[in-house]
């Protein structure tokens, strides 16, 4: 900013407002004036009349400028800090955008108060020195009319220079609307103004011209010529100040929207970058603000998207990368997040104590689902696998993993079930733990019959003293099939609301059970698909088959 614009941005309210006034009385002059006398010589050569008119004239000049420069001052801080660069308090700061909105109607005011003393110091000095009800009269009539044309006119270029000028430097980021304790100028508003601009003032003004022709006139020709100059020097005038004030509101209008539609473009492609220049604190620039906070809030929606994507690609990698194919038993396992990340876990870990292999099966279900979720699931899987690295049976494990997350979710509210199970391929022996989850069902093709393989024991995360209970299972035969899954499954429903119940998943376990492990978690999966419909997803889905 150069010290030129600076001094502009100062003074350009005053500016209009005295343009303004200048315009109100050259209108004034060509309406009114031209069809009444001069005023006779005797009066203006009084004086009293003379006083009167000098100090009419000088508070008239000095007391809006001297008001507007005191109205003003937190105004000209605020810019003289701004070409500065130096800091300026909140409360200066408020102070002077909350004045520069309400500028335009002060000068309004103080513009039409002094037309108001004229009508009332002119007609009263008049009637005081006897100059003829006339001239009483058409001194009320002229100064009334005149305030009313400045304050129209005045309306329409103050409120251009604050929208164009001063707007965008009090308000870069927009947010007029919220200053509190200002008037706003609303569309309805400008539609008025507009009206009384283009209609009321020349009826007006027709009305007085005829008024002031048929007092004065006796000559009916004579009449009648002023009359029809004088209306078509009216017309003319109203015209072009009629045309020129519509092209200002129709800006003011349509280039804002212009903007808005602009910007709704964008974020309809994608991009969420562009705002709305917001410069006024009507009902447009409200509509601007909240453009403007939603695209910041589809900006925050979109980061966040992303870093849901990106939890959701590492949370996918911490499950088994392929399913097993060890001596004696075939595993597999599939998970489906309803959100993009979710709170079902199952795990593959195999070790190796001597000679004798382990293959430990891990299914879990974290409370909830979503980023909290996804946390615990991947707090329990990292203590999970650090534990089983050590020595030790299924249940030391899953008690040192519970004490572990109970310090981890402390009063969280937190808690995991899980089904912990432990497959020795030399000996097709099973050991297990429950944690509060549903029993693993196992399914014997020769009998055609199911079975639970049941426990004891709490979910994790609750009770830091809770001792889990081993069990184990030694009389497994070929082709049994042991299926671990969450509620997700049988919990799901159709768009009647109808539940899928674990009645129809025995029965997809029975009817595929000559598939591999793989064939018969797509078969579950297929199924649930095919009954859920066009319905939506409620919970994670995990599940693990394990075929002997």
């Amino acid at each position: 900013m150069t010290r030129f614009r600076l001094w502009q941005l100062k003074n350009e309210m005053m500016a209009a407002n005295f343009l303004a006034n200048l315009i109100g009385v050259g209108l004034i002059e060509l309406f009114l004036l031209r069809t009444e006398g001069s005023i006779p010589a005797e009066f203006l050569q009084h004086p009293v009349a003379n006083l009167v008119d000098y100090l009419f004239y000088f508070i008239a000049f000095t007391f809006i400028p001297i008001t507007t420069l005191i109205y003003e001052r937190p105004i000209r801080e605020y810019l003289n800090a701004e070409f500065n660069k130096a800091s300026v308090s909140s409360a200066t700061e408020h102070t002077a955008r909350q004045r520069l909105l309400n500028e335009p109607f002060v000068l309004m005011s103080l513009s039409f108060s002094m037309w108001l003393l004229s009508a009332i110091v002119y007609p009263v000095l008049y009637w005081a020195l006897d100059i003829g009800k006339y001239w009483i009269q058409s001194a009320c009539f002229m100064s009334l009319s005149t305030g009313l044309i400045i304050v129209t006119v005045a309306f329409f270029l103050l409120e251009y220079v604050l929208q164009k000028h001063l707007a965008p430097h009090f308000f870069p980021n927009g947010g007029l609307y919220s200053i509190p304790k200002t008037l706003r100028i609303r569309i309805r508003t400008r539609l008025a103004a507009l009206v009384f601009a283009c209609n009321i003032i020349p009826l007006i003004s027709i009305f007085l011209i005829n008024h002031q022709i048929i007092l004065l006139q006796s000559e009916p020709a004579r009449a009648l010529e002023l009359l029809r100059s004088s209306i078509f020097i009216n017309v003319i005038i109203f015209l072009i100040f009629g045309s020129l004030i519509a092209i200002l509101v129709s800006r003011n209008l349509t280039q804002p929207f212009g903007e808005i539609i602009r910007t709704l473009r964008s974020v309809k492609n994608g991009q969420f970058d562009k705002k709305v220049t917001v410069t006024s604190n009507d009902e447009i620039g409200y509509t601007g603000d909240v453009i403007n906070e939603m695209t910041d809030g589809l900006i925050e929606r979109e980061r966040m998207q992303q870093s849901l994507n990106l939890a959701r690609e590492i949370q996918q990698n911490l499950l088994p990368k392929s399913n097993l194919k060890v001596k004696g038993f075939d595993i597999a396992g599939k998970s489906i997040y309803c959100d993009e990340t979710g709170g079902d876990y199952y795990d593959f870990i195999s070790t190796q104590d001597g000679e004798i292999q382990k293959i430990w099966v891990a299914i879990g279900d974290v409370a909830g689902h979503g980023i909290s979720s996804a946390l615990l699931m991947a707090t329990a899987r990292a203590s999970l696998r650090q534990r089983v690295s050590l020595p030790g049976s299924a249940a030391q494990i899953i008690s040192d993993v519970n004490l572990q997350l109970v310090n981890d979710v402390e009063d969280s509210g937190q808690f995991i079930t899980m089904f912990f199970l432990a497959v020795t391929p030399e000996s097709r022996e099973l050991e297990w733990v429950r944690a509060g989850h549903d029993p693993a069902i196992i399914y014997d093709p020769g009998s055609d019959s199911f079975s639970e393989l049941g426990g004891t024991g709490i979910v994790l995360g609750v009770d830091a003293e809770w001792i889990y209970e081993d069990n184990k299972k030694t009389d497994l035969s070929n082709g049994q099939i042991i299926f671990l899954g969450t509620d997700g499954i049988w919990e799901a429903r159709n768009e009647k609301g109808e539940m899928l119940g674990k009645e129809s998943v025995l029965n997809i376990i029975r009817q595929n059970s000559s598939l591999d492990a793989t064939q018969i978690i797509e078969s579950v999966f297929n199924t649930l698909n095919q009954f859920i419909g066009e319905g939506k997803i409620d919970d994670d889905i995990t599940a693990v088959v394990i075929k002997m």
